[in-house]
């Protein structure tokens, strides 16, 4: 009798921390996160170089593929406004004119465009991100730096349709706020290789508003976004057994 006394106290602490480590894998880490973002996204180039001037709206849908506590690859697509002008700022109609004018001075030019951006990101987490037990060093909230590749398209306003490559680098910062519900917000620069996102159908255009030409990235159009995202956690690694 003592021994099946033993037998059954044993199977039951082994039932207790087999539990315990099945909840503890739950809380540590779940392989992928689905949610979305809103925010502004602000342009940046011939008719514009202040920061966050001219904000229009953007949302984006995100999906996250957790490599580990540190470490993250991140595709999204977003949709945004971008406007902006070139104020006081002159600039030629004509610049390869041989007059010294450029032809005439040109009105301040306008323009505003719809872009979607489709891309994905690594993403370098400064602590290990997670919920669980403290000795595996997990921590609820933690600072990012991302970088990456991605297409950006603009249409409307007049303009021509285009499209690009884009290289987004910024940061950000996440807390878990449940066990599988995650916040954050993020800012980040794209630099893309279009000069016609600020394309308005005018005769003054700004793809080379000097005559310089532009290649590859050099005198190409920006634009930044900062949004505030909401994404759960989806696709546990450890899953409780029912049995």
């Amino acid at each position: 009798m003592n021994q099946l006394r033993t037998v059954l106290l044993f199977a039951c602490l082994l039932a207790l921390a087999f539990s315990a480590r099945a909840q503890d894998g739950d809380l540590l880490q779940y392989q992928q996160e689905i949610g979305g973002g809103i925010g502004v996204s602000s342009y940046l180039g011939d008719a514009g170089g202040v920061p966050l001037k001219n904000p229009g709206l953007m949302g984006t849908l995100i999906w996250r593929r957790n490599l580990n506590a540190r470490m993250v690859i991140k595709t999204d697509l977003g949709l945004g406004h971008i406007s902006g002008d070139t104020e006081k700022r002159f600039f030629p109609v004509d610049p390869l004119s041989k007059d010294a004018a450029g032809g005439a001075a040109a009105a301040p030019i306008h323009f505003s465009r719809n872009i979607v951006d489709v891309g994905a990101q690594f993403e370098f987490n400064f602590l290990g991100y997670g919920m669980g037990a403290a000795y595996k060093g997990l921590s609820r909230w933690t600072p990012y730096l991302l970088g990456g590749l991605g297409v950006t398209l603009g249409f409307g306003g007049g303009g021509k349709f285009c499209g690009g490559l884009n290289i987004p680098l910024g940061v950000g910062f996440r807390y878990k706020l449940k066990p599988r519900i995650n916040v954050g917000i993020e800012w980040a620069v794209r630099f893309t290789t279009t000069d016609l996102l600020d394309d308005n159908g005018e005769a003054t255009r700004l793809d080379a508003p000097y005559g310089i030409p532009s290649e590859g990235f050099k005198n190409k159009d920006c634009y930044q976004t900062l949004l505030v995202s909401l994404t759960y956690d989806i696709s546990p690694k450890y899953r409780k057994c029912n049995n």
